[in-house]
């Protein structure tokens, strides 16, 4: 059984936050969980998936994530309870329906988990999805705990039930990969089957029907706003003249700060766990004690901003600082070393940091840049593309494991701004700049927002190539399925969708399917697509070897340089820069602990110089 599913209350498991975030889900009574992969959220949904069999919760990976918010949200409109789970940029893209489901508003606990990315470890910005809750008016938890992440996400159900409104679970990177223990409680009877009641005056969202839901909305707001009053996930401790106000993981830093700093009978914390609506008394009467007050959070102002709207509206002159010079910068997470700096400077107290340990003396850490894996299918496609235009074209690249193709020496990636976009991308520059247009995207990136693009590019004759890269799996994510995944290769029996039949089903002329490690195949291919006048595709179509070797391991054919034969030309070297290269003594040497076999080096070495070994030889 997996161990999200023991039925042992009381019994102390280790778990990461976001399998405790599951774990809470499980006890809330979750029927339907739903996702669209992106990391930090990415372990929920994977959670869910392993368990799917006997956890008796239905779950999928949803195309995208206002799929995943749509599906989640008609099961919690029907009265049983769900959740969906996405990285904060997947808010973005389901935002359309989340600001009038908080209209409507639900029947069952619905709650959505918005995992944010404070320095950008995997994203594309660090955005605080905290203002969502201001926008759509729904309220907001943070966690500041493994342990809290579970209890909150329970009660997350409980509190969108009596509320009829969805509610949003912040998290940060931080109490997502975060690993602590959390006590078990019971696992909560579920409500199964539901019912939705035909009400076309309620639930069709039209103006004369939504003037009516939007006072219903803030009547509930007015309700989540007494409730975060009284919630006890806000919390104070401690009764000094300074105040600290904060949230989420840096309650944690200011915790240790205030305690490293000596200063525990002169500062009191109030930590605000019920983050949206911000809780008015609880903050009033926090500010009217304090001659000066900081607010500790990463990211936006948020607190900073409610707490001095608060304070004006008590006529509270009491200062209130975060961000600026010598505070806190709104960019990126904090540390704890940084926490205790800033608060001794703000509160005038002699402090000297502890000298960093000093590591001059030990080795140098070997470096890993961020490179394709050695035999990824994405290296041979951009070296076929770099091999028949090289810098001519403008490459539109989208967000995946491939985004990588944007280092040297493959250098395939002029833009990147977020999922799907390199096909609509493509078309404007193509339009306006009258040049070649190679435009990326992945399988999984294309299922999820690539197909309006190229419906668009069809429909208004752009004169792009679309490369769509194939391999198989959502890679970056963790190998979660997509609509085009073979679903028998991991035991399930979901129908696959053809891209190359919904490609040609869009109208698109010109296609061609591509293994691109057949490389003077794959060259082919690009030159007389590029040169196709009009909307082209290729698919560029290889399993990725690391997603194969999880269901199906084969044995490996490595490759060897011989250097009776070599002129150390470099070739390989500086056109693939396959991790499995390296030099010894100048001449290029192949890793065969690294290679897989893929053949790609050996079809561009000019000697042939490149040869295979014997399986087990």
């Amino acid at each position: 059984m997996n161990k999200l599913l023991l039925d042992s209350p009381g019994e102390q498991l280790l778990l990461l936050g976001n399998e405790a975030i599951v774990r809470g889900a499980i006890e809330a009574g979750v029927v339907v969980a739903t996702c669209y992969p992106g990391t930090p959220s990415s372990e929920i949904g994977d959670s869910f998936f392993q368990m799917q069999r006997e956890s008796g919760v239905y779950f999928e990976y949803s195309t995208n994530e206002q799929i995943a918010m749509e599906v989640a949200g008609a099961a919690a409109l029907a009265g049983v309870r769900a959740i969906c789970s996405m990285k904060h940029v997947g808010l973005n893209v389901a935002a359309d329906f989340l600001m009038s489901i908080a209209y409507e508003g639900v029947k069952g606990g619905f709650v959505i988990v918005s995992a944010d990315d404070p320095s950008l470890f995997s994203s594309q910005n660090e955005q605080d999805n905290r203002y969502y809750g201001k926008l759509s008016g729904l309220p907001i938890l943070e966690p500041s705990s493994v342990a809290e992440a579970k209890e909150m996400t329970k009660d997350a159900f409980a509190l969108s039930e009596e509320l009829q409104e969805p509610v949003i679970l912040r998290t940060t990177t931080r109490i997502n990969h975060a690993t602590g223990p959390v006590i078990l409680g019971a696992i909560g009877a579920k409500k199964t089957a539901g019912e939705f009641p035909k009400d076309p005056s309620r639930y069709t969202m039209v103006p004369s029907t939504s003037m009516k839901l939007h006072k219903i909305l803030l009547s509930n707001y007015e309700k989540a706003a007494v409730k975060s009053d009284d919630s006890p996930y806000n919390i104070i401790s401690g009764n000094g003249k300074w105040g600290i106000v904060t949230s989420g993981v840096s309650y944690n830093y200011v915790i240790d700060a205030v305690k490293d700093l000596a200063i525990e009978s002169k500062v009191g914390i109030l930590r605000i766990g019920f983050s949206h609506p911000l809780p008015d008394g609880i903050i009033k009467k926090f500010l009217s004690q304090k001659e000066k007050v900081l607010v500790v959070e990463e990211l936006e102002p948020y607190l900073e901003e409610g707490l001095k709207v608060k304070a004006q509206e008590a006529a509270n002159t009491v200062q209130i600082r975060g961000k600026g010079d010598g505070l806190f910068s709104r960019a990126y997470e904090f540390d704890p070393r940084m926490v205790r700096s800033v608060i001794a400077s703000y509160f005038g107290i002699k402090h000297k940091d502890k000298k960093p340990v000093v590591t001059t003396d030990l080795p140098a850490i070997p470096q890993r840049p961020p490179n394709l894996c050695p035999g990824c299918p994405h290296r041979a496609t951009y070296a076929a593309v770099r091999k028949a235009y090289g810098d001519e074209p403008i490459y539109a690249n989208d967000i995946g494991c491939y985004t990588l193709g944007m280092l040297p020496p493959l250098r395939m990636a002029d833009i990147t701004v977020c999922m799907g976009a390199s096909i609509g991308l493509g078309a404007g520059f193509a339009k306006v700049t009258g040049r070649k247009v190679v435009s990326f995207i992945g399988d999984s990136t294309f299922f999820h927002a690539g197909i309006p693009g190229l419906i668009n590019a069809v429909h208004n004759d752009h004169n792009i190539t679309v490369v769509i890269m194939d391999n198989g799996t959502t890679s970056m994510t963790g190998f979660q399925p997509d609509p085009g995944t073979d679903m028998n290769n991991i035991g399930f029996k979901n129908p696959r969708v053809p891209i190359e039949d919904m490609v040609k089903g869009i109208g698109v002329k010109h296609v061609a399917v591509v293994n691109p490690f057949k490389y003077r195949k794959m060259v082919e291919q690009v030159k007389e697509a590029v040169e196709f006048n009009g909307v082209s595709v290729i698919i560029s179509r290889a399993i990725c070897p690391l997603y194969q070797n999880t269901f199906n391991k084969q044995p490996r054919r490595t490759f060897f340089v011989d250097h009776n034969l070599c002129k150390n030309h470099r070739d390989c070297l500086n056109t693939l820069a396959c991790p499995a290269f390296y030099l010894d003594k100048e001449q290029v040497e192949i890793d065969e602990s690294l290679c897989i076999g893929c053949t790609l080096c050996a079809q561009i070495c000019p000697e042939n110089a490149i040869r295979p070994r014997k399986i087990g030889g």
